[in-house]
């Protein structure tokens, strides 16, 4: 490296960002993750023993995968390499695996390829990998905010331990924080900082356990405040605020946070509670979800945990979803939550959809019954002659409109597949079964 580059590297060094001059590079200065890398845990005995395989960290942004890929890079004994999946291709790939195997000849090293947002890789990207990752030539560290489990191809996955990553705890937060104040070599220790109690709290709370937005908005807020006559900078909440502009929820609609929130939001639907259904529901829509879809799943939900305990949540479902397509965002908001209230306020009953599968079970795992003669087809030429409806006993023509004959196949006419619950609407059904069976 010649003196200029040195020079332009020192500079990009001290103009880094805050989370990049703070980044640990021991697994002591490391913060948050105990559950693999606290003494005694996986990652950490690993990193330790210099005996690191194939691996891939997966969680939210701001929680620490790059760093452990630089960790471990600095405690190891192999070489390492790193590529970015959105900027790299196949011939990156094929250079890097050139120099491991010569490395390897020559002087009986491994090296650790780190591949950063693995899942922007293609399937042929990765299948270039996949010999060099098995025959032990490279060591695979990947990282990744989207699932791997459908983000990297199974073959690679199936020789790759995933690791995942929390979202950093509150207590993990605040040792950033005050390392990043405190420190006057990497941090902002030298500016005098004083950092109002619900500026901080509110900070600490709007980073949502990204270590990253809770160093770059306090820096942001250290930078452009203005020291008073003594040299203090005095952040209050305003300035915070400011510094951070706006919270955004973590959500892609294409990821986990996409299913994981809509999950959340019939479950809450499912268990009566209004205000989570609420709190979900404006999660998507603050997101950009399509109200189609949400409008589509508060259907589902209404027939499949309402269903006959409260008939009338299928039609107020039903009627949401029309109501939105014709007048669509922002105030299809007030349909989707009138609709998702509904469904989440109303009796459950799981009995229609318990009642279709254990059908369905039968039709396709036992032998399925013919129907009986007299409830076939009697309206065509020769339909009597072969006794067709013959004994078919017509239910209007008896007192309550019901008479007892078999409707199911023979040898099935013990079979009960709809069993009512007492919940609502449907203890009157109930109770009228009784009386017909």
């Amino acid at each position: 490296m010649d003196l200029f580059t040195m020079s332009m590297e020192d500079k990009l060094k001290k103009e880094a960002p805050l989370a990049d001059r703070l980044r640990p590079e021991s697994i002591e200065e490391f913060v948050g993750q105990e559950h693999i890398l606290g003494e005694g845990k996986f990652l950490n005995r690993a990193i330790k023993a210099d005996r690191i395989n194939s691996m891939i960290f997966y969680g939210p942004p701001g929680t620490g995968k790059t760093t452990l890929a630089m960790i471990i890079a600095n405690q190891t004994k192999m070489r390492f390499e790193k590529l970015s999946a959105v900027t790299a291709g196949v011939k990156d790939i094929r250079e890097v695996v050139a120099r491991a195997e010569e490395n390897l000849k020559l002087r009986g090293k491994k090296t650790i390829l780190f591949v950063d947002e693995i899942h922007r890789f293609n399937k042929s990207q990765q299948d270039a990998l996949l010999p060099f990752v098995e025959r032990g030539i490279i060591i695979l560290i990947g990282a990744t905010t989207e699932n791997p489990y459908f983000e990297v191809n199974k073959a690679l996955l199936s020789r790759a331990m995933v690791l995942l990553l929390h979202p950093l705890e509150r207590r993990n937060l605040e040792q950033l924080l005050d390392r990043a104040l405190k420190d006057k070599e990497k941090g902002l220790g030298d500016y005098k900082v004083k950092l109002a109690d619900d500026a901080r709290d509110y900070l600490l709370s709007i980073a949502q356990g990204d270590g990253r937005i809770l160093l770059n908005s306090i820096e942001i807020g250290v930078l452009s405040t203005e020291p008073g006559e003594d040299g203090t900078r005095v952040i209050d909440l305003e300035g915070i605020k400011e510094s951070i502009q706006v919270k955004t929820a973590k959500y892609d609609k294409g990821g986990d946070e996409h299913y994981d929130t809509i999950s959340a939001f019939i479950k809450s639907m499912r268990g009566s509670d209004p205000d989570a259904t609420l709190y979900y529901l404006a999660k998507m829509i603050n997101a950009g979800e399509d109200p189609i879809f949400i409008a589509r799943r508060i259907i589902i939900a209404a027939s499949e945990d309402v269903g006959n305990a409260d008939p009338q949540a299928l039609q107020i479902a039903t009627a949401a979803l029309q109501a939105v397509h014709a007048i669509g965002m922002p105030e299809g908001r007030i349909i989707l939550s009138q609709a998702a209230l509904y469904v989440a306020t109303a009796p459950k009953s799981n009995r229609a959809y318990l009642g279709i599968d254990k059908a369905l079970s039968d039709i396709r795992n036992n032998e399925i019954g013919a129907v009986p003669l007299h409830l076939k087809d009697a309206h065509y030429g020769g339909a009597k002659a072969l006794g067709h409806g013959k004994t078919y006993l017509y239910p209007h023509d008896y007192p309550g409109g019901h008479v007892e004959q078999a409707y199911l196949p023979e040898g099935m006419e013990d079979k009960v597949y709809y069993e009512p619950t007492d919940h609502g609407y449907e203890k009157r059904i109930k109770d009228g079964m009784k009386k017909k069976r």
